[in-house]
């Protein structure tokens, strides 16, 4: 693959051949938004007027776009994790869902947390184990 070199009269690195761009609101999509917006009230009065008549879909396109869908939300909860085991602790997430004290969503959410410690502990533990047996090799050698 050939690099094609720039003639001299190109522009240099971090400079623009166009410094002023395009001028603001000089897009299609802004124009088209401009040529809507004295129509947006009458629109809008017909869609509610057609809601209101039983249109579905109307009313759908209402709420989906003026309401946004609620998220739940979850207050936090202090939980004991016993043990000294990431299993131990996990159970404890377990036991803190299954008697109500601690919601599903955030029972699974600890789960996964303590399922990542555990992985990033293995890890820990094997980078040791390899810098271990690489002294010892080196040591020998």
């Amino acid at each position: 693959m050939a690099t094609k070199k720039l003639p001299r009269t190109a522009w240099k690195p971090g400079e623009s051949g166009n410094p002023s761009g395009r001028p603001a609101g000089s897009g299609r999509v802004h124009k088209w938004r401009a040529g809507l917006d004295a129509d947006v009230p009458e629109i809008l009065t017909a869609l509610v007027k057609q809601a209101k008549a039983g249109d579905v879909m109307a009313a759908r396109l209402i709420l989906e776009r003026a309401l946004p869908a609620l998220k739940p939300s979850e207050m936090a909860q202090t939980i004991d994790l016993k043990g000294d085991t990431l299993a131990a602790k996990g159970e404890s997430v377990l036991v803190a869902v299954a008697d109500g004290s601690l919601a599903v969503s955030q029972g699974a959410q600890l789960l996964a947390a303590v399922g990542t410690l555990g992985r990033l502990v293995e890890i820990d533990e094997l980078a040791a184990r390899i810098s271990k047996l690489e002294e010892k090799q080196n040591g020998k050698s």
